[in-house]
């Protein structure tokens, strides 16, 4: 459902509401930016650490911390895209493997954490940045409610 949320939250915006961002101290906290990270950490905690596929996307670059939030010129759609795409990679991981099974990447202290504590964390973490999105909708164009 929170996954959903950030859908939803979405829908409407122009593309340039969709990347201005609403906080000053934040300026890559933009709604599209926030639907990368997203993209990118079901990316990380799945296909990375737990299945131990290739490091590979904007946090594991020598780049700024908030580089897969920096998302200037890519359409919103496309982002929504590639989120869904992702989130439908993370549920196919999540059905082939049993609950207690433990990372596997070999670079990270993932051999600590099981497919149980991830998807703990990520019903956290998506609905973290639900809210977050809730926030920059309701900054963007006073929209706001919940399903």
């Amino acid at each position: 459902m929170q996954r959903a949320v950030i859908h939803w939250k979405c829908e409407g915006l122009s593309e340039a509401e969709a990347h201005r961002a609403v906080l000053p101290t934040s300026p890559h906290m933009t709604m599209a930016g926030l639907v990368s990270h997203m993209r990118w950490v079901e990316h990380c905690w799945f296909e990375v650490l737990l299945t131990g596929g290739p490091a590979e996307g904007p946090q594991f670059e020598d780049g700024p911390e908030s580089a897969d939030m920096m998302v200037e010129g890519i359409p919103l759609a496309r982002l929504l895209d590639e989120y869904e795409r992702q989130c439908e990679v993370s549920n196919r991981i999540t059905a082939s493997y049993a609950l207690e099974t433990v990372g596997k990447h070999p670079g990270y202290k993932a051999d600590q954490t099981s497919l149980r504590w991830i998807l703990h964390h990520m019903i956290e973490e998506t609905a973290r940045h639900a809210g977050h999105a809730d926030i920059i909708r309701e900054l963007l164009d006073g929209s706001k409610g919940y399903f």
